[in-house]
C-alpha cells in the first residue's frame, strides 16, 4: 500500500523517545542509531539494557506521567517497547510529541478482555473465552469452556506471568480447589478464561503501518513455547500458502482497523482442524521476530523506526531462513555459559542484552542461526543452545 503524498516524515538527525529501555528498546535504539537518529528512553531501571546505547535515559515507572513528559519534551516522536506504560503517560507525552502507537489503540490492547471483545466485535476469528470477575464466575466459565482452560489477568503479565491453567490434571472437569488456587494465584482480579485448543502450530505475523497509511506485513514466524515462554522461533513458518495468505489478511486488516502507527505483532493459533485464530496482539517489536534481523531484508527494529517516523517501509522479503532460541537466566545459574562452543556452530550468532542479574525465566539474550531451510536453521540454533 502506498503512503499519502502529504506525509511529513521525521528524518534522520531527529530524536526518537522510547517508553521502555528493555531489550526491545535497546535493539530498536541500535537500529535507529544506524539510521542516524538520536535516542532517549524512559525506564524504571536506570541501568536498563538500552542505557548503554542511547543518548539519554529518564528514570520513571510505567505510570510516571511527569517522566514521560520530560522524555517527550526532547523528542520529535515517541514510541514504546512495552504495553504496560499507562495511558496517563501516553497522554502526557502527547502534549509534546506525536505518540505512536497512540492512546486509542493502547486502551484496547492493554486490557485482554477489551482486546478480545474488540476482535470478536470486528469479525476477527478468536477461540471461545469468558470474562470473569469473581471465583464463582471463573468456576462457571471453566465448566462452560469444556473443563480445560487458560486463565490470564486482564491487565499486565507476560512470559507466563499472570497466567494459570485449569483442568490439565487428567481428571474430568475443573476441580473446585484448582479454580480456587488459580483465582488466588492471579490476585483475585478481573481475568479472561480461554478454552484450551487442540493446536497444530503457533504462529505470529508482524505488521507495520505508517501515519500516512502505508502497510506491510512480514512473512509469518512459527513459534514453540514451553511454560508459556517462547523457546524458539523461525522465519518463515512454512505453513501452507492458503493459510499464509489468510494470516497476512488478518494482520493487515487489524493494522487498518486499529489505525495502527508503528508495529503490531499478531499472535495466532493454527488448530488441528485447520482454523486460524487470533490469540493476542502486541503493539511493539516482538520476541518471535528477532530472527527478522537475519532472515529478512529489513529487520523488525528498523521497520519500527521507519513506521513511527513516517518513512517508506522497508522490504520484508525473506533472504534466508533464520531461527532464534531464547537464552534465559537459567543458563547462567548452571555455570558460565560456553559461548565459544555455541559460536562454533555454522551460521550462529550471539545476541546479549547487557542484563547483569540472571534469574530463572529472565530473558538475557538469544542465539540466532541461518540455514538453507527453516528446519536446518532450527537445528543449528538448538545445537548451539545445547552446547552452552
Amino acid at each position: 500500500m502506498t503512503a499519502n503524498l502529504g506525509a511529513s516524515p521525521i528524518l534522520p538527525g531527529a530524536t526518537i523517545g522510547i517508553l521502555g529501555g528493555g531489550q526491545l528498546g535497546r535493539m530498536t535504539a541500535m537500529a535507529a542509531r544506524s539510521l542516524g537518529y538520536r535516542i532517549h528512553v524512559m525506564d524504571p531501571d536506570p541501568s536498563c539494557p538500552a542505557r548503554f546505547v542511547v543518548d539519554a535515559c529518564f528514570e520513571g515507572d510505567w505510570d510516571d506521567a511527569r517522566a514521560a513528559a520530560d522524555l517527550a519534551r526532547g523528542s520529535d516522536v515517541v514510541t514504546l517497547e512495552i504495553e504496560q506504560v499507562s495511558l496517563a503517560c501516553l497522554e502526557a507525552a502527547a502534549h509534546y510529541a506525536p505518540v505512536r502507537p497512540g492512546q486509542a489503540l493502547m486502551a484496547v490492547i492493554q486490557d485482554r478482555i477489551l482486546q478480545k471483545n474488540w476482535l470478536l466485535d470486528h469479525g476477527f476469528p478468536v477461540g471461545r473465552y469468558r470474562a470473569v470477575a469473581s471465583e464463582a464466575a471463573l468456576q462457571e466459565a471453566a465448566l462452560a469452556l469444556g473443563g480445560r482452560c487458560f486463565v490470564k489477568t486482564a491487565r499486565g503479565g507476560y512470559d507466563g506471568r499472570g497466567q494459570a491453567k485449569i483442568g490439565f490434571g487428567g481428571r474430568l472437569g475443573p476441580i473446585g480447589d484448582e479454580v480456587h488456587a488459580a483465582w488466588l494465584t492471579l490476585g483475585e482480579r478481573p481475568c479472561i478464561a480461554e478454552q484450551a485448543l487442540d493446536l497444530e502450530k503457533e504462529i505470529s505475523v508482524m505488521v507495520a503501518r505508517t501515519p500516512s497509511g502505508e502497510v506491510k506485513s512480514f512473512p509469518s514466524a512459527a513459534n514453540h513455547h514451553e511454560h508459556q515462554i517462547l523457546v524458539w522461533s523461525v522465519i518463515p513458518s512454512s505453513i501452507p500458502e492458503e493459510l499464509e495468505r489468510e494470516a497476512q489478511r488478518i494482520a493487515l486488516d487489524l493494522a487498518d482497523g486499529l489505525k495502527l502507527e508503528g508495529l503490531l505483532a499478531v499472535e495466532m493459533f493454527l488448530t488441528k482442524q485447520g482454523a486460524l485464530l487470533v490469540n493476542e496482539l502486541a503493539p511493539r517489536p516482538h520476541n518471535s521476530y528477532h530472527a527478522s534481523e537475519r532472515a529478512c531484508v529489513t529487520s523488525q527494529f528498523e521497520q519500527a523506526v521507519r513506521a513511527v517516523c513516517d518513512l517508506p517501509l522497508g522490504d520484508v522479503g525473506v533472504v534466508q531462513p533464520a531461527a532464534i532460541a531464547n537464552l534465559l537466566g537459567d543458563v547462567w545459574l548452571k555455570g558460565n555459559p560456553r559461548f565459544d562452543l555455541a559460536l562454533a556452530v555454522p551460521g550462529v550468532r550471539l545476541h546479549l542484552y547487557e542484563k547483569h542479574q540472571p534469574r530463572l525465566g529472565r530473558k538475557m539474550g538469544h542465539l540466532s542461526a541461518v540455514g538453507a531451510t527453516p528446519e536446518e536453521a532450527i537445528a543449528r540454533v538448538l545445537e548451539a543452545e545445547q552446547l552452552l
